[in-house]
């Protein structure tokens, strides 16, 4: 597990460490689709993908949702309360391509006798081509 994160130790503007993701492969859509109950055809079925005019399947947008909420959880590195997380997908992500999960931290407050960090997220295929992007909020433990 990562090291735990401090609120005395994060600056705006500083980048969180990147988490690359294995390679999306079709059995990896199909045994998602069987642990979120999605079996739109358009994620297991390539000649469906095809006829629905996508050029074959595409992965769940939850799962890369899911790569973005693991990015978070590996950061904050500990039992940290997330109060806010939100994405947007903005294009599709298909099998063969490898999503890397990065983040910038934008803004540091403390409110009410907590500590909160707002950042902001991105996933990219290798390529740079942006499959989502958004925010999280999280409060933070003091060192003291």
């Amino acid at each position: 597990m990562p090291a735990r994160v401090f609120f005395e130790d994060v600056e705006v503007g500083q980048e969180l460490p990147p988490l690359t993701n294995p390679v999306i492969t079709h059995a990896q859509l199909v045994r998602y689709a069987g642990a979120s109950g999605d079996f739109n055809p358009i994620h297991t079925d390539v000649e469906a993908g095809k006829n629905f005019g996508l050029g074959g399947t595409i992965a769940h947008g939850m799962l890369i949702m899911g790569f973005l909420g693991h990015f978070i959880s590996d950061y904050l590195g500990g039992p940290t309360p997330v109060r806010k997380f939100g994405v947007r997908f903005l294009s599709m992500t298909r099998p063969g391509e490898t999503i890397v999960c990065s983040g910038v931290i934008t803004k540091k407050y403390e409110q009410d006798g907590q500590n909160f960090i707002e950042a902001s997220i991105a996933a990219k295929n290798t390529e740079g081509d942006t499959k989502a992007s958004g925010s999280f909020t999280a409060v933070l433990p003091g060192k003291a």
